[in-house]
């Protein structure tokens, strides 16, 4: 195994995982791309050993600081851990985020569990290089029936690997359906976004759903319609709207599926245009839920994302009628707590209304955040009451 000196330390002591390319004694060029290597600091201390990939700003990603065997024995390892982990923080749920990437110490690998079938993401080049045996330990730790590749996130892209989707195990003819609670919900594992469903969002849904009851609901960017179902079964009769029509049409699935059809309609339309004609015909709601994409991807976008931000959440508190209860999210890693906090606080001065946070929330506890590595947090979830 090849060994990389660091000419910097302090990130990667204070248990940081990432090892940037300026941080290196030589270039990362040298490398052999997804190999592994052995870092060591200028003493030649031994620091951990971690994959290469010579084109990322992120160089090294580290998978051990000890001097371990990276084998199948090694993940399954990792992910028996991560999964007691769930076990001891996930109630009443048979879907959680089983790996979480740097916070489960597996940098790159993303694994949710969807009854009993896995959607696993290889995000960079090191794990792609070694899917057959995070496969296998998979299969061997969690023997579910069917496992599916959706490697077709964009971020894919940075690490040189091209898009795939692919079931490796089992069948789909059957596609899981999950329990949240009293809700269920069947995920599209293959055509679906992300792994299929939105699992950081359980416990903010269900939250929500224990402030609803008997009115109004709005679910904008709604997506399968786990929120709408949530407001619906609490007494609500909600409105769901995303500009996709198969995930419009897997909503309505769900709706059925919890005899809830009565109480949900959605509708395909554009949800910024949708949000504006509501505000034009004077429309009211006691509750609404905006859980949109991320809209800023990138630190370049941070001002017009803030902006549509912004434009968005005052629209919403225009909608709602006084005492009305908004859920309000922003996945977007680069808008952290306080900013998003300041952009509402903007939101309700443009509509002309008041607010009271009842709480500032994260993702689910299946989804944990690491000290040592902040960029594991990215959700926000803001619910108030709007005077």
């Amino acid at each position: 195994m090849e060994v990389a000196l660091l000419n910097r330390t302090t990130r990667i002591l204070s248990g940081h995982l990432w090892v940037f390319s300026n941080e290196l004694a030589r270039s990362p060029k040298s490398f052999t791309p997804a190999s592994l290597v052995e870092l060591r600091d200028r003493k030649n201390n031994f620091l951990g050993i971690g994959y290469v990939n010579p084109h990322s700003l992120i160089a090294i990603r580290i998978l051990t600081t000890k001097a371990e065997e990276i084998d199948k024995e090694f993940f399954k390892k990792r992910i028996t851990n991560a999964l007691e982990y769930r076990k001891k923080v996930i109630k009443g749920r048979d879907a959680f985020r089983a790996v979480y990437s740097e916070s489960d110490l597996l940098p790159g690998l993303i694994v949710d569990k969807f009854g009993d079938c896995l959607s696993v993401q290889l995000l960079t080049l090191g794990m792609d290089s070694m899917s057959d045996m995070i496969i296998e330990a998979l299969d061997e730790v969690f023997s579910p029936r069917a496992i599916v590749l959706r490697n077709d996130s964009p971020s894919r892209a940075l690490e040189g690997l091209k898009p795939e989707k692919r079931l490796v195990k089992g069948s789909l003819d059957t596609p899981p359906q999950i329990r949240e609670g009293d809700t269920v919900i069947e995920v599209d594992m293959l055509a679906g976004q992300k792994t299929g469903f939105f699992l950081d969002q359980a416990e903010n849904r269900g939250l929500f759903g224990s402030l609803t009851g008997a009115g109004a609901g709005l679910d904008l960017f709604c997506y399968t319609g786990a929120w709408s179902i949530k407001m619906a079964g609490a007494g609500a009769a909600t409105t769901g709207v995303d500009s996709s029509e198969a995930a419009i049409a897997q909503a309505r699935r769900n709706a059925e599926l919890n005899n809830l059809s009565s109480r949900c309609s959605f509708i395909k339309a554009d949800v910024f245009g949708f949000a504006k004609d509501g505000l034009a015909k004077k429309s009211v709601y006691d509750y609404i839920v905006l859980d949109p994409p991320a809209f800023v991807k990138s630190k370049a976008n941070l001002k017009e994302g803030l902006r549509a931000y912004r434009e968005m959440n005052s629209i919403c508190m225009r909608l709602l009628k006084r005492g009305g209860l908004l859920a309000t999210s922003s996945c977007s890693f680069h808008v952290d707590r306080n900013t998003f906090i300041e952009t509402l606080r903007a939101s309700a001065k443009d509509a002309g209304r008041g607010a009271r946070v009842i709480e500032v929330r994260s993702q689910a506890k299946d989804h944990p955040i690491s000290l040592q590595v902040p960029e594991t947090e990215y959700l926000k979830c803001v619910i108030m009451e709007v005077d």
